[in-house]
């Protein structure tokens, strides 16, 4: 029987957000309930298809492992590790640029939204990075892979992939990896333009919740976060044309653990004076102690680079194996 895997990772640029926490941290936190090994990795070699700060680069792959822990991931029955430790990936990688087809690429959508119309001065990592997403992926031969619909279609290469090399070396070596649907998680949007997504990137640090902020930051950015001058309504459609409202009550019902509906049942007909003071004090009793662990773990980076380098050797006990394989089936040295 096949072992249940899962995997995912966080780009190593930026600081995490309340997004980035309901989207990812808090659902591999809660995954850690099924039968299934689980690896979680910071992408740092995703991270340099655009120039990185060195010194900022390791510093912020130490955050977000910090974040992966202060959200709940335990290292005891989950791997946190860097991308760039396991030099599978890269290897991996450069095996899969072999058998992925360039048609393939051209249709990512990603590469040209980021590109832009200045593709020309792109890096070619930024152009291939869907490859090594795949080798990600597959190096670890995972079944279950967390995805959002933004990248629903770098799985779909993955399998393409799979398929690809198990028919040109007529193996049956790479599962095809299914998306892990963590049922519905809320879109959560910028504090300051409830039509964009909270975003790490944003040059404002009022558009967002930091994993980093404090109570006292917290509850300001909620008291200034842009509304309208309309009361809530009493059912969920009155939110289809009101982005802020609407985000608005989408935090407080993630956090909540209640529909969007509860939520307007208890605050349909009032004003944004009474609702934020109450969502502010919802954010702030699900987000400060998570922000309290993250800055303790932050102080001791040894205890960050300890669990990095014991994650990292778990990660190679299970990718080095496939790697050998895949250099024998391909006919490769070592």
């Amino acid at each position: 029987m096949t072992t249940k895997r899962i995997l995912s990772g966080i780009q190593a640029s930026g600081s995490l957000h309340l997004g980035n926490y309901l989207g990812a941290l808090k659902k591999f936190a809660d995954m850690q309930t099924e039968d299934a090994e689980r690896f979680f990795f910071i992408a740092d070699l995703h991270a340099i298809t655009v120039w990185q700060d060195p010194q900022k680069l390791l510093s912020q792959t130490r955050e977000i492992a910090a974040c992966y822990l202060a959200a709940g991931v335990d290292v005891e029955k989950s791997a946190i590790f860097p991308q760039s430790a396991v030099p599978g990936h890269v290897e991996l990688a450069w095996i899969f640029n072999c058998v992925a087809r360039l048609g393939w690429l051209d249709r990512m959508t990603q590469f040209k939204d980021k590109a832009g119309k200045d593709k020309e001065r792109a890096s070619v990592g930024l152009y291939t990075y869907p490859v090594l997403q795949a080798a990600d992926i597959l190096l670890y031969k995972a079944t279950h892979v967390p995805v959002g619909e933004d990248q629903r279609q770098h799985l779909e290469l993955t399998r393409d992939v799979a398929k690809k090399f198990n028919h040109d070396f007529g193996v049956d070596y790479f599962p095809l990896p299914d998306t892990l649907y963590q049922g519905p998680g809320a879109r959560i949007m910028s504090l300051r333009d409830g039509t964009a997504k909270m975003s790490k990137s944003d040059p404002s640090d009022n558009s967002r919740i930091n994993l980093t902020d404090d109570a006292d930051t917290i509850a300001g950015k909620i008291k200034k976060a842009k509304s309208d001058a309309e009361v809530l309504p009493e059912a969920e459609a009155g939110l289809e044309d009101r982005p802020e409202a609407k985000n608005l009550v989408g935090i407080y019902a993630a956090l909540s653990g209640l529909s969007a509906q509860a939520v307007l049942d208890q605050f349909g007909g009032k004003g944004f004076g009474t609702f934020k003071p109450a969502l502010a004090d919802v954010v702030v009793g699900r987000m400060a102690p998570i922000s309290d662990k993250l800055r303790r773990l932050l102080a001791d980076p040894a205890e960050i680079d300890r669990v990095l380098t014991l994650g990292a050797a778990r990660a190679n006990d299970v990718a080095a194996p496939v790697v050998k394989d895949v250099k024998k089936i391909v006919g490769l040295w070592g």
